[in-house]
C-alpha cells in the first residue's frame, strides 16, 4: 500500500522571519487570519493559487514554504 502524501509547510517560521502577524499576512493575500492559522497548523491545504500568492507575498519559492512529508 502506498503512503499518502501529506502537504506540510514552514509558513509560520517564514512569516515570523518577515515580522508579519497572521492577520497582516492574511490582509496582504486576501484571506482571513483563520485561514492562515489553519494552513500553519496543517488543518487546511491551500489551493495552488493561494499557495502561490503566499509565496509571492513572502518572496519565497513554493518549495521553500511547502513540502511533502
Amino acid at each position: 500500500m502506498e503512503k499518502e502524501l501529506i502537504l506540510k509547510n514552514r509558513l509560520k517560521e517564514i512569516r515570523t522571519e518577515h515580522g508579519l502577524s497572521q492577520a497582516k499576512l492574511a490582509e496582504i493575500v486576501g484571506v482571513s487570519r483563520n485561514t492562515i492559522s489553519s494552513i500553519e497548523t496543517g488543518q487546511f491545504s491551500p489551493t495552488a493559487k493561494l499557495a502561490l500568492v503566499i509565496c509571492i507575498a513572502l518572496d519565497k519559492k513554493f518549495e521553500d514554504i511547502f513540502y511533502f512529508d
